[in-house]
């Protein structure tokens, strides 16, 4: 940290919503050249800030500074004209513009008559991309590009002005390991420039590696800031949700049914080969690696989103083809996919309607559907999920992220599966509500169903699997007991390295 006077400070910020006190009284800040993180339960009051910050909401009452200086924030373009940057979680691109357009989107650089200079805009595009060592450039179009390399795009926008404050929100949620490492050189980059880095993210590692203090929202109240280096997990846990948290491995005895799914030499192209494996009634099977090992296009193929080149899959020992999502839900497996904002809800549509859109047709009265069923349906499984919600008529993109969910796990939930996969469950979702999705998913099991979880974070797969598969590159590495495996063996494994199953 280079510099005592704060790059960034907020004093006092209140904002109310109707029914509810969203900030109350928060004063928070950031010195030049450190990365502060901001940590908090999903509805803590962590966006809400942000957006104060961002000029997207105005403040009911408080003040911001700029490097001492008072600032009104009254919207975005005016956040940015006083050095402050966004790297948002949700995409905010246009896809039919190439990357140099929305990196200087309403800052083209023009020529006489107000044309555009394109030859500038590409050069300065190229210039910044080339610092990301990314593989694309300034004319490639944005919709061309993988979720990852969109996410790049995000973090080039940071790259085009004098930033004083740059926030980065969930900023490795869609990235490798090899395009996180970029990101945190780039971050460590604007450090040295003496830029405040505000760093919001619910991966406990990425915190601990990345940042020198941490400030913690809890109730849309300030709970104060702790120097990273003398803290723990435990410690910013309590002062996020109030209490500890069960993060140890899985070592419960479970008494197991029969064989649900079994899948023998399962390929698909070159995204996976030759997959062997299954799942009985009554347990958790992990399927751990890293991204783009094929853990996903396994669960698709599973699915009927992706058709198999070889191989065969078993259903209580029945052997079974699935063509399409519709094959598999009729055969009993349901999936929670890795992303639920784009592929497992409608965010402007309801609770109520999210929770029980695949079953639809089964609920209609002549020409219209039965509100008194879809109402019934919503009301057992938000009960038995904890579902928070102020009515079923809320939109589900007003929850906050482990009760959009649950409402994903409690829409398959009801279409009774003999088999439930979900992919990535707790995703961009706080520490307090993965313990809830980790504790849902083993009740689930103790209920007799097969769970199939894929998940890119060690600690989750080991705290609620009763096996892990390790994949690599396509292939199966090894299986492991969760109750034996080693961290060791685990990373081995899905680094390719091969070794003698535990």
């Amino acid at each position: 940290m280079t510099d005592h006077t704060p790059a960034l400070r907020l004093k006092g910020i209140v904002k109310t919503f109707p029914g509810v006190r969203a900030l109350d009284g928060v004063s928070f800040s950031v010195l030049p050249g450190e990365v502060h993180a901001l940590m908090g339960e999903n509805g803590a009051g962590k966006s809400t800030l942000m957006k104060v910050l961002g000029g997207i909401y105005q403040p009911d009452a408080g003040k911001i500074f700029i490097e001492e200086r008072e600032t009104e924030m009254r919207g975005p373009l005016e956040a940015k004209a006083n050095g402050v940057m966004f790297i948002h979680q949700e995409l905010s691109l246009a896809e039919e513009l190439s990357v140099a357009e929305n990196i200087y989107l309403g800052e083209l650089p023009r020529k006489s008559f107000g044309r555009v200079d394109w030859a500038t805009l590409y050069s300065r595009t190229d210039a910044i991309l080339e610092k990301l060592k990314v593989g694309f450039n300034a004319r490639t179009l944005v919709g061309d590009l993988s979720i990852a390399n969109q996410q790049m795009v995000e973090i080039a926008r940071a790259l085009t002005v004098d930033a004083k404050a740059v926030i980065f929100d969930e900023p490795t949620a869609s990235l490798t390991d090899a395009e996180k490492v970029v990101l945190f050189d780039v971050i460590e980059g604007l450090k040295a420039q003496g830029v405040g880095i505000i760093y919001i993210s619910h991966r406990m590692e990425e915190i601990f590696k990345m940042t020198d203090r941490i400030s913690v929202l809890r109730d849309g109240e300030y709970r104060g800031t702790l120097n990273t280096a003398e803290t723990n997990e435990d410690e910013i846990t309590q002062m996020m949700i109030g209490r500890s948290l069960d993060i140890s491995r899985n070592v419960e005895q479970v008494e197991l049914g029969p064989v649900a799914l079994r899948v023998e030499n399962l390929s698909c192209g070159h995204l996976f080969e030759d997959a062997t494996f299954e799942v009985r009634e009554g347990e958790v099977l992990g399927f751990y690696g890293l991204v783009g090992a094929g853990r996903t296009e396994i669960a698709e193929t599973l699915f009927g989103l992706r058709k198999p080149t070889s191989g065969q899959i078993y259903l209580k020992g029945e052997a079974v083809k699935i063509t399409s999502p519709i094959d598999a839900i009729a055969k009993g497996i349901s999936l929670v996919p890795e992303s639920r904002k784009e592929q497992g809800l409608v965010l402007g549509m309801n609770c109520r309607d999210n929770m029980t859109l695949p079953q639809v047709a089964d609920l209609t009265a002549g020409p219209f559907v039965s509100d008194g069923a879809e109402i019934s349906i919503y009301d057992q499984y938000r009960d038995r999920l904890s579902i928070k919600s102020p009515s079923w008529k809320t939109a589900v993109g007003n929850l906050s992220g482990g009760n959009q969910q649950k409402i994903v796990i409690g829409k398959w939930l009801s279409m009774q599966p003999e088999v439930l996969i979900v992919d990535e469950p707790t995703r961009g979702i706080d520490v307090g509500s993965k313990s809830e999705i980790h504790n849902l998913l083993r009740g689930l099991a103790k209920q007799g169903y097969a769970v199939i979880v894929i998940s890119s974070e060690m600690p989750e797969v080991l705290h609620v699997s009763d096996r892990i598969v390790a994949m690599y590159h396509g292939r199966i590495m090894r299986e492991f007991c969760a109750t034996e495996v080693t961290e060791d063996s685990l990373i081995q494994a899905i680094s390719g390295i091969e070794g003698t199953a535990a």
